[in-house]
């Protein structure tokens, strides 16, 4: 005797909205990871690195984070969340490929500064997807 299925596929269980959520707050956790550890690899650079980026994007994914974690992004309406945080990846991406590869030509012979220029690329990239995946959003 066959039984009929509630759900025919995995991807039924999961709504949309739900993978779009947790894929912000998995890009948001990553992108404060590698800044902890492009600021340690800078700071045991002897040449040293650009803290200021580092840590002014780290603590605007903090920011967002805790913005899109608690929910806040759907009982504040008056700030159009998707374009704050499109603004917030685009000058990420901007700013971290450009003190990266600074840093690659400033700090040449320096082991802590090359891994910091290679987790800055890195974080380059992961705020590349970060604004297309903002793009690609319905709410834009």
């Amino acid at each position: 005797m066959d039984f009929p299925s509630v759900c025919t596929r995995y991807t039924d269980l999961i709504s949309l909205e739900w993978k779009k959520q947790c894929l912000q707050q998995l890009l948001c956790y990553c992108t404060i990871t590698n800044g902890v550890i492009i600021l340690i690899c800078y700071a045991v650079s002897i040449y040293g690195g650009y803290y200021g980026v580092a840590i002014c994007e780290m603590v605007s994914a903090i920011i967002f984070f805790v913005v899109f974690m608690i929910e806040m992004d759907k009982s504040i309406q008056v700030v159009n969340w998707v374009w704050s945080d499109l603004l917030r990846a685009s000058s990420g991406t901007g700013l971290y490929l450009i003190t990266s590869l600074m840093s690659l030509i400033h700090g040449a012979g320096d082991g802590a500064c090359i891994a910091g220029v290679v987790f800055g690329l890195l974080a380059g990239i992961l705020f590349a997807y970060d604004d297309t995946a903002a793009l690609t959003d319905d709410n834009v």
